[in-house]
């Protein structure tokens, strides 16, 4: 009851185009639809068993993942994890999830980490648990650096706990593979037997 007061005062917008939608959804049925039709995109990256992305990163999904990322409409974590819920192959969703940490300046400047939070509501939709084991330092940023740069610098990451045997990295975009890379590496260097990587969109 108390809903449909507020949306007769404040009618509910659609968290990507702000179009009109149905009190209840956080997107409308014209940016659901063309975020359900991105093709998912599968590629091999350093020290993973596998990868796959739910989109490619274009239209509706990079622009949910600014939203998301920029505009912290952390609503916005759910449709991303329910993409990756209905589209990832079975065998991925084997283990714990492991959200892709943020650089500790990134997290303290946006209140959040978006990786965890996609990683949340995935948890949420698949039963799986949630292993918070990875840390990042502090170290220059991804966004904005060249590729072979990105390669041959990438973040430092280490395991403040005993990672799960069976991990499923969870970020929001790739794009050189090299963040990823380095989760993996401390994911097997401390002892995880397998490791593969979902994410909601891939450059």
């Amino acid at each position: 009851m108390l809903t449909q007061l507020v949306a007769l005062i404040a009618p509910p917008r659609c968290g990507l185009c702000t179009r009109a939608c149905a009190t209840s959804d956080s997107l409308c049925k014209r940016c659901e639809s063309l975020l359900s039709a991105r093709p998912p995109r599968a590629a091999p990256i350093a020290s993973r068993d596998a990868a796959w992305s739910a989109s490619t990163y274009e239209g509706v999904a990079r622009d949910l993942v600014v939203a998301l990322k920029f505009g912290a409409r952390l609503g916005l974590a759910s449709k991303a994890a329910a993409a990756i819920a209905e589209g990832a192959p079975p065998a991925l969703l084997d283990g714990a999830i492991v959200p892709v940490p943020a650089s500790p300046e990134r997290r303290r400047w946006r209140g959040f980490d978006t990786a965890e939070e996609i990683a949340l509501a995935l948890a949420t939709r698949t039963g799986l648990t949630v292993d918070r084991c990875l840390r990042r330092t502090k170290g220059r940023r991804q966004v904005g650096r060249p590729r072979a740069e990105r390669l041959e610098q990438p973040p430092e990451v280490r395991v403040a706990a005993k990672p799960p045997e069976r991990a499923i990295l969870v970020d929001d975009v790739v794009t050189t593979g090299a963040t990823l890379g380095a989760c993996a590496r401390a994911l097997r260097a401390g002892g995880s037997e397998r490791v593969v990587a979902l994410t909601f969109a891939r450059t």
